[in-house]
C-alpha cells in the first residue's frame, strides 16, 4: 500500500510524477528516454536486462518486474534475469556481458569498494569507456528509482507486468510524458 495518501494501490511511476508534476518527473522521464533508448554500445534488450538486474539485487519486485517484462519485449527470455540474480556467473549470457553485470552488483552492493580492476574487467571483455559510463548510468538511475518505488510504496502487481512491459515498448519512456501529464 502507497505510503502517500493521495497514490492508489494500483499507481504507477508515471502516475505519481504526473499527480506532483513538481517540474522532476518530465526530466527524469526524459533521462530514462536518452540512456534506455537513446545510442549506446549496448542494445536496448541488453539495457532493459541491466535495469530488471540491478532491481533485482536491490529486490524490488516492482522495477525487476516491469524491466523484465520489458527486456522481454526486446528478446530477453523472461527466466534470464532469475538466474542471474541466482549466478550470473552460470547464466545464459554472453561472456562479454558478464563483466559489465559483476560490475553492476558490485556498484550496486558495495560502492567505495570499486577499483580500477573491476573497470578493467569490462574493458578486456571488449566494451568501450563509452559502455562503462552508460553501465554506470544505468546502475546509479535503477539504484535512484529502485529507492523512488520503495519510498513511495509503490505496489507490484505482477498481473500488469507484461502490460507495462509492452507499454514500454511500445511508447518508449517519453510516451509517458504526455500520457500522464508529466510536467
Amino acid at each position: 500500500m502507497p505510503f502517500l495518501p493521495s497514490v492508489g494501490p494500483e499507481d504507477k511511476v508515471p502516475h505519481v510524477l504526473g499527480k506532483f508534476n513538481t517540474g522532476t518527473g518530465k526530466p527524469l522521464i526524459e533521462y530514462h528516454e536518452a540512456l534506455l533508448r537513446g545510442e549506446s554500445p549496448f542494445t536496448v534488450a541488453e539495457r532493459e536486462m541491466m535495469a530488471a538486474y540491478v532491481s533485482g539485487i536491490n529486490a524490488c519486485q516492482y522495477c525487476q518486474g516491469a524491466h523484465t517484462a520489458a527486456a522481454a519485449q526486446f528478446g530477453v527470455p523472461e527466466p534470464l534475469i532469475a538466474d542471474l540474480l541466482r549466478d550470473a556467473s552460470q547464466a545464459s549470457v554472453s561472456p562479454k556481458m558478464r563483466p559489465v553485470l559483476s560490475y553492476l552488483r558490485k556498484l550496486t552492493q558495495s560502492p567505495t569498494k570499486m577499483t580500477q580492476a573491476d573497470a578493467d574487467a569490462v574493458y578486456a571483455a571488449g566494451w568501450t569507456e563509452r559502455a562503462l559510463y552508460d553501465a554506470v548510468q544505468i546502475c546509479c538511475l535503477y539504484n535512484f528509482m529502485n529507492r523512488f518505488v520503495e519510498g513511495i510504496g509503490l505496489t507490484a502487481v505482477p498481473g500488469q507486468f507484461a502490460m507495462e512491459g509492452r507499454m514500454i515498448k511500445d511508447g518508449g519512456y517519453k510516451g509517458m510524458i504526455d500520457a500522464f501529464g508529466i510536467k
